[in-house]
C-alpha cells in the first residue's frame, strides 16, 4: 500500500477523536470510512478477490458503521460508551489496527490474527441443552489473572491486538482466587482496547451495566434462541425475562449491547422472522446480532440440531438482505463468510485462535482440540508465536489458503462452505489424525472416534455442496 493511502488511515483514524462530540463531524468520519473501503475493495480490488466476495465485504463493514451511527444518533449511549465505539474500536481496532497489520504485513510477508477469544473459566449459572463447553454451576477450571493478563500482553506486544473477545462458561462468574480481580477488571486493565463479551445476560444488574458504561470499551453479546418459547426452552424457565430485564439495565446505563443467536434447525423459522428483528432491534435496542450455527460438539453433542442445508441457504438470503437493505448488522461465520475471507480459525492472517479455562490453544471455539498448552509453553520459554506456528494450526492454515484464502479469484472454492470441522470434515479429520490432537473434554474425546458422527458430517457436507455450489459458481465466480 502506498504511503499515501496509509496516511489516509492515518488522518481517519486521528480523526475520531475530535468527532465523539460533533454529529456532523461523526457523520463525515463514517462516511468517510465508508468510502476508503469501497475504494480499497471494490475500485482496486486489493485482496485480488471474486469481485461479489469484495461486494459482501464493503456491505458488511458498511452495516457495521450504520449501526453504530444509529445507535450514537439515538443519543441512548453513555459519553463514555459513545468514546469506546468511535475511538477505541474504530479508531484503535478497526483503522489504526489495520494501519498497524499492514507495517507487520511489511515486516514479516503476511498479517497476524486481528483478534482471539478467550473463556477466563468454565462455570456458569445456566445449564443450557447442548452447550458448547459442557459448562454449569459446579466447575470450577479457570485461567489464573497472572497467565490470563500475560496472554493479552504477548498479543498485544507480538500483533498490537486491540480487540479480545470474551466468552465461557458465563465471563460475569469469573473471579481470580489470589487477586480477586474480574472480568471488569480485565476491561478496565486494557482501556485502550475493546472487548466483545458473550454472555447469558442473567447478571447484568443495575450496578454492572453502570460499571459498563462507565468502562465504556466492552459490548455484551446476550444470548437468544428466538423468543420466550426458544429461549426458555433451551435455557431454562424465566431466563428470557431476566434477559429483557438485563437488556433494559443495558440501555438505561447507555452500553451498546448485541445478540448472540445459537441457530438450530428448530428456530431458523423464529430467528429469520420478522417479528424476531423488529422486536430486538427496533423495540428492544440491539445494536448487532451475531449467529452461531449449532455446532455438533460440547454437552450431548448431536447432528439431529444442526439447521438443515435448505435451512441454511435460507439464513444465508436473510442475513445478507439485512446487511445490504437495512444496514443491520446481522452475521454469522459461515453464511457471511464471505466477509472474513472464509474460515478464520488457527491464527489465519486476519484471524483468530481461541483459549479455554485451562489454557488449552484452540485453533477455533468450535473445534475442540489442541496440541498446545499456555501453561506448559510459558514454562517452557516459548510465546503466542510460538503456539499459533504449531504443526496443527499451519497444516489448517494451508487448507485456508489451498481453499481460497490464497488462491485467484477462478479458483477459489466454496466460501458458503467455510467451516473446518463441519463442511469439510474428511479435512479436519486427516489433520486431526496426522497431529495426534488431544481432546479438550470427553464429549469432544467421543466425537473424534464416533463413526456415525463422523460419516453422518460428511454426508451433510455433500448435501451443503449439492446445494450451494451452484450458487457460489454462479453469483460470485460468475462475476468475473
Amino acid at each position: 500500500m502506498d504511503v499515501v493511502k496509509r496516511a489516509s488511515f492515518k488522518v481517519i483514524s486521528s480523526s475520531t477523536n475530535f468527532a465523539i462530540k460533533k454529529r456532523k463531524l461523526r457523520r463525515w468520519l463514517i462516511r468517510s470510512m465508508e468510502k476508503r473501503i469501497y475504494e480499497d475493495l471494490i475500485k482496486e480490488n486489493l485482496d485480488n478477490r471474486p469481485l461479489k466476495v469484495q461486494e459482501d465485504k464493503y456491505y458488511m463493514g458498511r452495516s457495521i458503521f450504520r449501526s453504530i451511527e444509529r445507535a450514537v444518533e439515538k443519543g441512548i449511549l453513555s459519553r463514555e460508551a459513545v468514546d469506546g465505539l468511535i475511538r477505541v474500536f474504530l479508531g484503535n481496532v478497526f483503522f489504526g489496527g489495520f494501519y498497524h497489520r499492514l507495517a507487520y504485513l511489511d515486516k514479516y510477508g503476511e498479517r497476524p490474527p486481528v483478534f482471539m477469544t478467550i473463556s477466563p473459566g468454565k462455570k456458569c449459572n445456566l445449564k443450557c441443552k447442548g452447550c458448547y463447553a459442557a459448562s454449569s454451576a459446579e466447575f470450577k477450571e479457570k485461567l489464573d489473572w497472572d497467565t490470563l493478563t500475560k496472554t493479552i500482553d504477548q498479543a498485544r506486544e507480538l500483533w498490537d491486538m486491540k480487540f479480545i473477545v470474551i466468552s465461557g462458561g458465563e465471563p460475569l462468574m469469573y473471579k481470580d482466587d489470589k487477586s480477586g480481580k474480574t472480568i471488569l477488571d480485565l476491561y478496565e486493565r486494557y482501556d485502550d482496547s475493546y472487548f466483545l463479551m458473550y454472555t447469558n445476560g442473567t447478571l447484568i444488574n443495575e450496578k454492572t451495566a453502570k460499571k459498563m458504561a462507565e468502562l465504556g470499551n466492552v459490548t455484551p453479546a446476550i444470548s437468544v434462541e428466538g423468543m420466550k418459547k426458544e429461549t426458555d426452552g433451551r435455557r431454562g424457565k424465566g431466563v428470557f425475562d431476566e434477559i429483557l430485564k438485563a437488556m433494559g439495565n443495558l440501555k438505561n446505563a447507555g452500553v451498546p449491547f448485541g445478540l448472540s443467536i445459537t441457530a438450530t434447525c428448530d428456530n431458523v423459522d423464529v430467528i429469520t422472522s420478522d417479528l424476531f428483528r423488529d422486536f430486538f432491534f427496533k423495540e428492544i435496542g440491539a445494536i448487532y446480532a451475531w449467529i452461531f450455527q449449532y455446532m455438533p460438539i460440547g454437552r450431548k453433542f448431536t447432528l439431529d440440531l444442526m439447521p438443515t442445508p435448505e435451512q441454511r441457504t435460507r439464513m444465508y438470503e436473510w442475513e445478507w438482505h439485512l446487511m445490504r437493505k437495512e444496514d443491520i448488522f446481522v452475521a454469522d461465520f459461515w453464511s457471511t463468510a464471505t466477509g472474513s475471507d472464509g474460515c478464520i480459525a488457527a491464527a489465519r492472517p486476519g484471524g483468530y485462535f481461541y483459549v479455554n479455562w485451562d489454557g488449552n490453544v484452540m485453533p477455533c471455539v468450535f473445534v475442540p482440540y489442541y496440541v498446545d498448552n499456555l501453561y506448559e509453553a510459558f514454562r517452557e520459554g516459548r510465546n503466542l508465536n510460538d503456539i499459533i506456528h504449531s504443526g496443527f494450526f499451519n497444516d489448517i492454515r494451508e487448507w485456508q489458503y489451498d481453499y481460497g484464502y490464497k488462491q485467484p479469484p477462478e479458483k477459489h472454492k466454496n466460501w458458503i462452505m467455510p467451516c473446518f470441522l463441519r463442511d469439510n470434515h474428511k479435512k479436519f479429520l486427516e489433520v486431526a489424525e496426522k497431529h495426534k490432537v488431544k481432546p479438550a473434554d470427553a464429549d469432544a474425546a467421543v466425537a473424534l472416534k464416533d463413526k456415525g458422527y463422523n460419516e453422518g458430517l460428511i454426508k451433510y457436507d455433500e448435501e451443503m455442496h449439492r446445494l450451494t455450489d451452484p450458487v457460489w459458481d454462479e453469483h460470485y465466480l460468475g462475476s468475473g
